[in-house]
């Protein structure tokens, strides 16, 4: 999966664009600037755009590529972030930490998800931000991207689930259009899910 990623990143073009997540940028417009974490984050279209507004960023992936165009990105928009190469089972940081963790179209095989979103929660500070965009099983009958494998996608119950410690504040199905890079074009079926640290 690693090379498959790799080989996907070493293009010149963004797989994904430049320009933020709608729904993240929609969330970040109101929040208060702090320490925000992105798993899984790419080529670092969305971490980069979180610096914009003055977070303290950090990110990982375990796509030495994606990590080399999020800060090539980050010094075209003169940001910083911090990005590590890791894999979201062993990578480790402080409880209590962040002010806000984003996850966009970050996908987990079935039987590791509940417990990497379980220690993802416990990384929040309280009153913390979980944002989270993913594809609804739905999608298997749209082009618009996404894994295949229907026990990667997401539904109300599932966030439910693996979020029952937060307080949900946002939770919706929706059927949008993506223009997302070239990977992420015409209609989509989506989960949007807000929740916040009690």
């Amino acid at each position: 999966m690693n090379q498959f990623w790799n080989q996907r990143y070493k293009e010149e073009a963004f797989a994904y664009g430049t320009q933020p997540n709608a729904f993240l940028y929609a969330q970040l417009q109101d929040l208060k600037p702090g320490k925000i974490l992105f798993p899984c984050e790419g080529e670092g279209r969305n971490s980069v755009y979180a610096a914009s507004l003055n977070w303290e960023v950090e990110a990982f992936d375990f796509s030495e590529e994606g990590q080399r165009k999020a800060y090539q990105l980050a010094d075209s928009k003169k940001v910083k972030i911090y990005y590590q190469v890791a894999d979201a089972l062993k990578v480790s940081y402080p409880v209590d930490h962040f002010d806000a963790i984003v996850l966009i179209y970050t996908f987990f095989p079935e039987p590791i998800r509940k417990s990497i979103h379980r220690r993802m929660i416990s990384w929040l500070k309280p009153g913390g931000r979980l944002i989270l965009e993913s594809f609804h099983p739905n999608q298997l009958n749209n082009t618009s991207g996404g894994p295949k494998d229907i026990s990667m996608l997401c539904t109300a119950e599932i966030l439910t689930d693996d979020f029952a410690d937060l307080e949900t504040i946002i939770m919706e199905q929706k059927i949008i259009t993506l223009d997302e890079g070239p990977f992420h074009q015409g209609k989509a079926e989506v989960m949007r899910y807000v929740g916040i640290k009690k």
